[in-house]
């Protein structure tokens, strides 16, 4: 009876504090709420501060007294994330409950245990050595810190995608921040051999960020280890997109999203419902992952033993080509590149390999999410048959229009550029070698210049009608919403089919039983319309930069630039600054989207609500 009494009592003085408690925070909310955003302000800056504390403690020598104050700066950074977290948890207890994420969870406790060597001095003899190692050492205050702030930035940029700015403009300027945040990287001691130029360093990056690999520097003499890291990193991050990454940490380590921001993800990765939204960001990330870790090791079967590397060389060697190739960014590490000849003279597997990943990266995100949902689908029904139930909710048109016309334009430009490809050059580049290395090597240049930019035979050897085919294939480029450039294999396809209506008399544009949107016809019209424009503007504009180079490799230079390809004719090295600074704003135009770009920057323009007149132009 006692134990009742006392139990009750201690459940009304819980109850009678926590209704004070809530009281006194709903009276003075508003200075809560002003305290909230300015440890909100503080936490970014300091994460940003943190960011770049880490590369410098990462990238550059240091003398001991720079390594301690670094650390100064770093525990008040640790300490703004502290009052942070405890702020949240005090003051905005049901809601930082209802909506932070077990992982989220995991960093903030984290950082809370970085308090243990302030707090408890470390012992002697500690129960377990090694655990007490890790926990008092300065490693692991960094690599938690770092974490916090990441995650932070990331919930930060989708915050900002919730006040509604543009969706294009967030995109260019994220795509800007990698590019100069790379530049610096690059240009660490510790990322380079020898001291490269900032021109050269922001170069690379561009081209890194944009997926295009063009280098004015030799990428195999050049970086170290860590160098490579960080320009395979710039590429991967690049490759996916800059909000992919954003989105998925955002949403997985606080999954504190508007509504808006989730119908931005869900447009932006072409999911079919908001609920889906993180299993579909999950899944173009594994697909990623898994299909660079089997290409890796698809890459190190066909060069074990024939380049002379240590296993350790043969191991980053085939992952920064698996990963370069699904990027299609075309960057290798191997002196000479693909044209080695200790590759020339192999069985040619490793050709083959990295063709087969440039088309997985070249097919786009959406048609895999596609391919997923038609997996689905298929496994379904056989279950389904199974235990003997029928499946009535098959979805008849699961293979959407956008996956059966960019498979198709693939496969059709593919084998007529393998084709064409050896007609043409099979007593020139490719003479003197068998009939099998040719059609290796005509499979591997009809698919390289279509965005990756690998290449193993020179292309300044090329024919000129090659070159003109090539040049038309660095135009079309891959499936949209892919990691290739070019205007998109989706806009050449709606481009002719709108031609075949206007031949044919037709008033409708259709392909497969279904009928093409107007706003997708017009849209095809302006990227190619854009694309012509730009392409013209770039090619006088380095025409007039460098007088003294041929011009016919200043034109390939100039289309490789803008289409991310990365081909070249070799006068890369040989540019002015100038000129490499024109091309970085060429790679930045063709990996961001000129259209993309013109609608961040001019907003979204209603029709007035007048309809006028209709009238018809005379066009011949």
């Amino acid at each position: 009876m006692t134990m009742n009494i006392k139990s009750r009592l201690s459940a009304i003085a819980k109850f009678t504090l926590s209704h004070r408690w809530q009281q006194t925070l709903r009276r003075n909310r508003p200075a809560v709420d002003i305290a909230g955003s300015i440890l909100g302000v503080a936490n970014v800056l300091g994460s940003m501060a943190c960011v770049a504390l880490f590369i410098a403690y990462l990238g550059y020598d240091r003398s001991p007294a720079e390594v301690k104050s670094m650390m100064v700066w770093f525990k008040a950074i640790q300490w703004i994330y502290v009052v942070r977290i405890l702020f949240s948890l005090i003051f905005d207890y049901r809601r930082t409950i209802t909506y932070t994420k077990v992982i989220k969870w995991i960093v903030d406790i984290a950082v809370l245990v970085t308090l243990l060597p302030a707090i408890y001095p470390r012992p002697d003899a500690p129960w377990l050595p090694w655990l007490s190692t890790i926990l008092y050492s300065r490693k692991f205050l960094v690599a938690v810190l770092l974490a916090y702030a990441l995650t932070d930035i990331c919930y930060t940029t989708v915050q900002a995608m919730g006040k509604h700015t543009n969706p294009s403009l967030i995109l260019s300027v994220s795509f800007l921040v990698f590019i100069f945040l790379g530049s610096f990287l690059l240009m660490m001691p510790k990322c380079t051999l020898y001291p490269i130029s900032y021109a050269d360093s922001l170069f690379v990056a561009t081209s890194a960020v944009c997926i295009t690999g063009l280098t004015t520097i030799d990428v195999a003499t050049t970086f170290t280890p860590l160098g490579l890291l960080v320009l395979g990193l710039l590429i991967q991050i690049g490759g996916l997109g800059v909000m992919t990454f954003t989105s998925f940490f955002a949403l997985f380590f606080s999954g504190n999203t508007s509504i808006y921001n989730q119908m931005m993800i869900k447009d932006m990765i072409s999911s079919q419902n908001i609920n889906s939204l993180l299993p579909t960001l999950l899944y173009i990330l594994g697909f990623t992952i898994t299909i660079e870790a089997i290409g890796a090791a698809g890459v190190w079967l066909s060069v074990h033993g024939l380049l002379g590397m240590s296993p350790e060389e043969e191991v980053v060697f085939s992952l920064f080509h698996s990963l370069s190739a699904f990027c299609n960014a075309g960057f290798s590490n191997l002196p000479g590149g693909l044209s080695n000849p200790r590759l020339m003279n192999s069985d040619q597997s490793v050709y083959i390999v990295i063709s087969l990943i440039v088309i997985a990266g070249a097919i786009g995100f959406p048609i895999l999410v596609n391919f997923r949902d038609m997996t689905i689908d298929i496994l379904r029904r056989i279950w389904n048959r199974i235990r003997g139930r029928r499946y009535s909710q098959r979805n008849v048109h699961i293979c959407n229009l956008n996956t059966k016309i960019a498979l198709y334009t693939t496969t059709v430009i593919f084998v007529a550029g393998i084709l064409l490809f050896w007609f043409f050059e099979r007593h020139n580049t490719l003479e003197g070698m068998s009939p099998w290395v040719q059609w290796v090597q005509a499979l591997f240049n009809s698919t390289t210049p279509r965005s990756s930019g690998f290449a193993s035979v020179n292309p300044a050897m090329f024919l000129d009608v090659t070159l003109v085919i090539v040049i038309f294939q660095m135009w079309v480029g891959g499936a949209a919403q892919s990691t290739a450039g070019g205007v998109k294999v989706n806009t050449l396809a709606a481009i002719l089919l709108n031609l075949r209506a206007i031949v044919t008399g037709r008033t409708r544009v259709t392909a497969f039983n279904r009928k093409i949107s107007i706003g997708s016809i017009r849209r095809a019209n302006a990227v190619v319309t854009l694309s012509i424009v730009s392409l013209l503007f770039y090619v006088v504009a380095m025409l007039v930069l460098e007088p003294e180079l041929p011009p016919k490799a200043v034109i390939f230079e100039s289309i490789s630039g803008l289409f991310t390809v990365g081909s070249s004719l070799g006068i890369t090295d040989s540019l002015h600054t100038s000129s490499k600074i024109l091309l970085c704003t060429a790679m930045f135009l063709g990996r961001v989207g000129i259209i993309s770009l013109l609608v961040g920057v001019a907003g979204d323009r209603r029709d007035p609500p007048v309809e006028y007149p209709e009238e018809n132009l005379i066009i011949n």
